[in-house]
């Protein structure tokens, strides 16, 4: 590189494919491109096509998915339209969780189907299946179990590697506990390596093991999390539990013989073996006790937040270091909020370590730092503030009327006070670098919202997208932005669904002007079980 000596910065650069003639060097220029034509003034996000549904919507990178899952609609193209619509399901096939699959990159795969995009469902039968995510073709069907246990919940241990699914708690009926009938195993985990899908192991959380008081468990980044009534946390490592207990290795479709049971691995009805069984306490990695069980790990070096395990704590949080449980100078984070709804704090997910700390006014980016004349430990310092515009607010505890008289009030406003802008949702768009955030104010009987991206390194607001509908903050509400396009799905109350979606136009004032007196429209319509487009 022409005037560049510096031997440290050639390797970085060259590490992160500078001087490389690949896809990924011009992937990176394209969506540095679009980074500067979404933030231009000129660009406008325009309301394209909007839906309502009785049963609840979902999206997944560019697909809208009505109906529980029978129907997906591309939000790629200029205006939506249907990919695929399946016939309507009876309740003993109904899906009830989901994950996307996409193809790794640099690996050979045994199936051509591999390399398109999948959708892993969970029935209610305990089916899994793996779905083409473009024509909702079923490509491979693995029974868990029979009716000894409901798994019912899909998550990543490590994203587009490990999926684990997780069981429903295992309780006993009235009648069984009105016996003293016990129950011991309190939830199963089977655990597969994805594309190609091949089976890990499944294991049981027994009570005997892990104590009365479990109330949930979960698989993350090989991390065992255990979770108790009173607030505490407990971490192992679930690799070294899977090799220490681990009885037997099975492959799927293959023929077994276990605990007398012959069968195949994956099919009707014997399912899947449990051939992970604990019969000792694992050695603990790690414990502490949270308030609410909210516990999380990030940073550099590592640390942890939580919130001390009294409800007089509840919005104060701890920034900890993982390796000798120090707290952090300055990691005592209090925005001491007036408001119905907590703030909220997380490591930031581009994973530069910094923190997010989002309260009814005021998002804070925090940063790990080392102590001057102290590297061992660390403080947490202000990176930057988004601050909401509340300029024409006025919560005066004394007022003086046109006449003169003095008018004091019995009460002050919420921190998250409706007439008062507020953040509701704070959100990051890793693909241009951009942090999104959704602030909301009433206006009367309506409440309306606005997107805006803010720099990520900086927090300078680069661009503000007023959202036309109308915004009830008694509502649930999902807003997804996703490189052009930005969706926005809404739970009213009886389940009534609906979905907003906007897309990038880059209008010249003729395009106003002739888009003010012409408005098309696009309906789907359901008939007789049946979504027809007009």
């Amino acid at each position: 590189a022409p005037g560049a000596y510096n031997v440290c910065r050639l390797l970085t650069r060259r590490a992160h494919g500078f001087y490389a003639k690949d896809a990924g060097v011009a992937h990176r220029k394209n969506l540095g491109l679009l980074r500067k034509i979404i933030c231009q003034e000129s660009t406008k996000f325009k309301n394209v096509w909007t839906t309502h549904s009785a049963s609840p919507i979902a999206y997944e990178r560019g697909r809208i998915y009505l109906d529980n899952y029978q129907c997906c609609i591309s939000s790629i193209a200029q205006e939506p339209r249907i990919l695929y619509q399946k016939p309507k399901c009876s309740k003993s096939e109904k899906i009830e969780d989901a994950l996307l699959l996409e193809c790794p990159l640099g690996e050979m795969l045994p199936s051509p189907s591999d390399y398109k995009s999948s959708l892993i469902v969970l029935t209610v039968q305990n089916w899994l299946l793996r779905l083409s995510a473009d024509s909702g073709e079923i490509l491979e069907k693995i029974y868990l179990a029979g009716s000894c246990c409901k798994f019912r919940y899909l998550s990543w241990d490590t994203p587009q590697e490990v999926m684990v699914v997780k069981s429903a708690q295992n309780k006993l009926p009235a009648a069984a506990r009105q016996v003293s009938i016990q129950q011991s195993v309190l939830f199963y985990l089977a655990v597969f390596q994805v594309l190609p899908l091949s089976f890990i192991g499944m294991l049981e959380i027994n009570k005997k093991i892990f104590g009365n008081s479990v109330t949930d468990v979960a698989v993350s980044n090989g991390i065992l999390i255990v979770m108790y009534s009173m607030g505490l946390v407990r971490l192992y490592n679930f690799q070294a539990i899977s090799k220490q207990f681990m009885e037997q290795p099975f492959d799927l479709g293959h023929e077994f013989n276990w605990n007398g049971q012959v069968g195949v691995v994956g099919k009707y009805p014997f399912g899947l073996p449990c051939n992970i069984k604990i019969t000792d306490t694992p050695p603990l990695l790690f414990e502490a006790s949270s308030l609410e069980n909210a516990f999380q790990i990030g940073g550099y070096p590592w640390h942890y937040i939580i919130t001390p395990n009294k409800k007089k704590h509840k919005g104060v949080f701890h920034i900890c270091s993982l390796k000798d449980n120090a707290l952090a100078k300055n990691g005592i984070q209090d925005m001491k909020c007036c408001s119905l709804e907590p703030d909220w704090i997380y490591f930031h997910p581009d994973m530069s370590g910094r923190i997010i700390h989002v309260g009814p006014n005021l998002i804070k980016v925090l940063k790990l730092k080392e102590v001057k004349n102290n590297t061992d430990q660390m403080e947490i310092a202000e990176d930057f503030m988004i601050v909401a515009n509340r300029e024409n607010s006025v919560n005066d505890a004394v007022t003086v009327t046109a006449s003169g008289r003095v008018v004091k009030k019995r009460f002050n406003l919420l921190d998250d006070d409706p007439e008062q802008e507020t953040f509701k949702i704070v959100d990051y768009e890793d693909e241009l670098d951009l942090l999104s955030t959704v602030a909301v104010t009433q206006i009367g009987a309506d409440g309306r919202a606005h997107l805006d991206f803010h720099c990520n390194e900086h927090g300078i607001l680069l661009k503000r997208i007023p959202l036309l509908e109308s915004w009830d903050v008694t509502y649930s509400h999902e807003v997804y932005f996703d490189k052009d396009l930005i969706l926005h799905i809404e739970q009213k109350p009886n389940r009534r669904f609906s979905c907003y979606v906007y897309q990038m136009v880059c209008d010249t004032a003729k395009d106003d002007e002739s888009s003010s007196h012409e408005k098309t429209e696009r309906v789907f319509c359901k008939k007789g079980g049946r979504i027809f487009e007009y």
